[in-house]
């Protein structure tokens, strides 16, 4: 695996890579060989902020900690991202049967960044198929990548809907008026 860190109001130190990159090599053998890890630390005031995203194919495992202390952090971020894994590595064979829809959805996906004519910059651009599912299978997928809203194609209508999280706990459901 690569890894790539960055620090937000803070300099990373080497320990702290050492530490991080002993603890991310358990996630190794369910994840490809050239999977990019994507580390972050920030700290605020007295806390420090750990976010950790790796890119897949087809998904996108995200984990976002916030401690005290740096490196309890990523304990905390290891078990959430194996849970992540476990989960998908169920789902989808439960779906299929097989392991190697696993091994495919498991490839490396970059995304580009642009400028556009007006001077307007689009900081990342992320591109994914829009498969037909419930707007429950939507919730489940939001929930795993620990996102606030998901865009998903709705099986009963084919139209393009959004599921989001609301304040208050609840999910939210947008739909295009025709």
């Amino acid at each position: 695996m690569k890894y790539k860190f960055t620090g937000k109001n803070v300099t990373v130190s080497e320990a702290l890579k050492s530490r991080a990159v002993a603890k991310l090599d358990k996630l190794s053998k369910m994840l490809p060989e050239t999977a990019e890890v994507l580390v972050t630390i920030g700290v605020s005031r007295s806390n420090h902020q750990v976010e950790v995203t790796i890119p897949l194919h087809k998904r996108i495992l995200r984990a976002e900690v916030t401690s005290d202390d740096a490196y309890l952090a990523f304990d905390e971020i290891i078990d959430i991202l194996e849970k992540q894994l476990v989960k998908y590595k169920e789902r989808l064979r439960s779906r299929s049967g097989k392991d190697s829809a696993f091994k495919e959805e498991m490839s490396l996906n970059f995304s580009s960044d642009g400028m556009d004519d007006n001077g307007i910059r689009i900081g990342k651009t992320k591109r994914f198929a829009l498969k037909p599912m419930d707007p429950e299978e939507a919730v489940m997928e939001m929930e795993l990548l620990g996102h606030e809203f998901y865009m998903f194609r709705n099986g009963d209508t084919d139209e393009i809907n959004v599921v989001y999280k609301r304040h208050d706990g609840s999910y939210g459901l947008i739909e295009p008026e025709c």
